[in-house]
């Protein structure tokens, strides 16, 4: 778009934010409920209450417009904080977000699962910015709930096919040669309420169990190696959790041997938190986050698959002739527009930057197509840098809205040719009983008065 073109469009564009927080622990039972039913309209009177309850007064500076004549007072008058003496250095020994953003936050899942110590929370999607998200609002996914485990007395154990079994303390780890690398981690079930053509009302419900990092850590191959691994008849390692539920997953050596996989303890330039294993934790770029195993104890290495109950029982794929498929461990290629989605409002005719996120566990995103009209017409997004392999990757779409109903998709391609597929499509190969793996296109409705709906398209 032109420079005298967004200067035209400076005075409309306005974005009333989602609203957050709408679900009391009533209307989380109730959704769990309802959900089994496949109704998409279960939760839309607590989502519509409070958008009413809210009105514009969350969004930048529609809560203090800017007269329509007289001079504004907020650039005629000189502030608080251009004229007095601020706060002093290091009032907060760990630094914290302004209050004026105590809304973005996770948030717990909407009738998920019933238990809070095996249940997730959702990454504010629609509220962040590039590619990374901060350690805070990382998403969770938990099986028996979250420890913060004294480092000085974990261990780490490399057995089964090597010549010398090991046992490192996490000062041992620390010290051997670190790699950091930026990578997407996505649950499998990200995105399985639409399965059921549940309309969950925001970004944050629909995608919000994905995260980007950069982790610090040791390749994995590395400490097999220090402990003698047979390479050449070891194919798989069972990798092991020290929660509760004792999480166990199998690995494929080939993974391993590119030396993607490492053994993490770092997370953003500081250390895992507690929420995402710290002090230990395995990076499986790619794949499925299950098989990132938290509080990491254990691997053995093997000739052949382990089939653990959460690979056996767990964490499959129901095809439509009834069989099963085992072991479904890539994240496809998978995009969705964040600005606008669901649940906010757009108040103004004119010019918007639809922006939002792709990622591919196959590799890089080679570009990401926009529609805005449900699929008829597409556009080809500008990727912003960097554009990294197994890491979410930002795309930007100029577009000016009219004011009448439009339907805002996007469409991620990644470096092996890959295209990210229909509903129809998908269900076609999965059928309609899947609750993982779900890399459909996603679709928003912007209806006439600005509000932005989840849809799904036929």
């Amino acid at each position: 778009m032109k420079h005298e073109d967004l200067m035209a469009g400076l005075g409309s564009g306005r974005i009333q934010k989602a609203p957050e927080n709408f679900l009391g622990r009533a209307d989380i039972e109730t959704v769990a409920v309802e959900a089994k039913k496949g109704r998409r309209d279960f939760i839309r009177g607590a989502f519509a209450a409070a958008a009413a309850g809210m009105g514009a007064s969350n969004g930048l500076a529609q809560g203090n417009p800017v007269p329509s004549e007289g001079g504004d007072t907020n650039i005629l008058n000189l502030p608080a904080h251009s004229t007095g003496l601020g706060q002093g250095v290091v009032t907060d020994g760990y630094g914290k977000p302004s209050q004026y953003e105590s809304n973005v936050q996770r948030r717990q899942s909407p009738g998920l699962t019933q238990t809070a110590q095996a249940s997730v929370s959702f990454s504010p999607l629609q509220s962040l910015f590039g590619i990374i998200t901060p350690s805070g609002l990382h998403f969770e996914r938990h099986h028996q709930g979250w420890w913060d485990i004294d480092p000085s007395k974990h261990r780490f154990m490399v057995n089964g096919m090597v010549s010398k079994p090991h046992v490192f303390t996490m000062d041992e780890i620390m010290r051997l040669p670190s790699v950091s690398r930026f990578h997407v981690i996505e649950c499998g079930a990200n995105t399985a309420a639409e399965w059921g053509n549940v309309a969950v009302p925001t970004c944050q419900y629909t995608h919000g169990m994905i995260s980007c990092s950069e982790f610090t850590g040791v390749p994995l191959i590395t400490l097999l190696e220090i402990a003698g691994a047979d390479l050449k008849n070891g194919k798989f390692v069972l990798a092991e959790g020290g929660e509760g539920s004792s999480m166990t997953r199998t690995i494929p050596m080939s993974l391993i041997l590119s030396g993607e996989v490492l053994v993490a303890y770092g997370q953003n330039g500081e250390m895992l938190r507690p929420e995402n294993g710290y002090p230990l934790r395995l990076v499986v770029p790619g794949v499925q986050g299950v098989s990132w195993i938290k509080y990491l104890r254990r691997v053995e290495l093997g000739d052949k698959p382990y089939a653990t109950k959460d690979e056996a029982i767990h964490y499959l794929d129901l095809q439509p002739g009834g069989l099963q498929r085992q072991y479904s461990i890539l994240q496809e290629c998978k995009s969705v527009v964040t600005t606008p989605s669901g649940g906010q409002v757009l108040l103004d005719k004119g010019f918007y930057n639809i922006t939002g996120l792709a990622w591919s566990g196959r590799g890089k995103i080679k570009k990401v197509d926009v529609s805005v009209d449900g699929g008829r017409n597409w556009r080809q997004a500008r990727l912003e840098t960097p554009v990294l392999s197994k890491a979410l990757s930002r795309f930007n779409l100029d577009w000016v809205w009219d004011g009448k109903p439009a339907i805002i998709q996007s469409r991620a391609t990644d470096e092996t040719g890959y295209v990210q597929p229909t509903y129809k499509l998908l269900r076609e190969v999965r059928g309609t009983r899947s609750i993982y793996h779900n890399n459909a296109i996603q679709s928003w409705l912007v209806q006439e008065n600005g509000e932005v709906k989840n849809v799904q398209l036929s």
